[in-house]
């Protein structure tokens, strides 16, 4: 992350305010609301604007400050050449997969396809064929654990020409 996403992760008072409360222990959104004040919708957008900048991670015993994110972040130099230099599609992968698993799926469409190339890239031969237990199975690996489910990574693969499909068999067409 660079120092201009940290900024705008923080930007907005909520976010500050709800950031603050989770530093301080509060661990759950209805404790990050009694602390705060806001409403439980505000809360629940800060945290996910939070965890999607990487501050804070939602999984385990509830809430908390990604301390290994931050430190990373520290580690980082604010002008180093490879940070800035970093893709938009570089920080979206960051962003939605952890360890090779899909957290969940982006809500802008722009960054869900970066993302679908990225899996349809590493998953598929482009022309090979294959049947829908093999897909599913492919795509299994990339949801274990995380929110998304195959069914869904599977649709939208399809859905965005990633993936074509005829009769129960799946190929990724050939780039052109």
């Amino acid at each position: 992350m660079t120092a201009r996403a940290l900024a705008g992760a923080l930007a907005d008072e909520r976010r500050r305010l709800v950031f603050a409360a989770i530093t301080l222990g509060d661990s759950d959104a209805a404790a990050v609301a009694a602390r705060t004040g806001l409403g439980g919708r505000d809360v629940a957008t800060a945290v996910r604007r939070l965890v999607d900048a990487g501050l804070v991670t939602d999984a385990g015993p509830g809430l908390r400050v990604d301390d290994g994110r931050l430190r990373e972040m520290a580690r980082t130099r604010t002008g180093d050449s490879v940070a800035a230099a970093e893709s938009p599609a570089a920080a979206v992968l960051r962003t939605f997969l952890r360890d090779g698993v899909l957290i969940r799926f982006p809500a802008q469409r722009g960054r869900r396809r970066h993302l679908l190339e990225h899996i349809a890239a590493r998953s598929f031969e482009p022309g090979a064929r294959y049947p829908e237990r093999a897909v599913d199975e492919a795509l299994r690996a990339w949801c274990d654990g995380g929110e998304a489910d195959h069914v869904t990574l599977r649709r939208y693969l399809v859905d965005d020409r990633l993936l074509a499909r005829d009769q129960g068999v799946y190929w990724r067409p050939d780039p052109a």
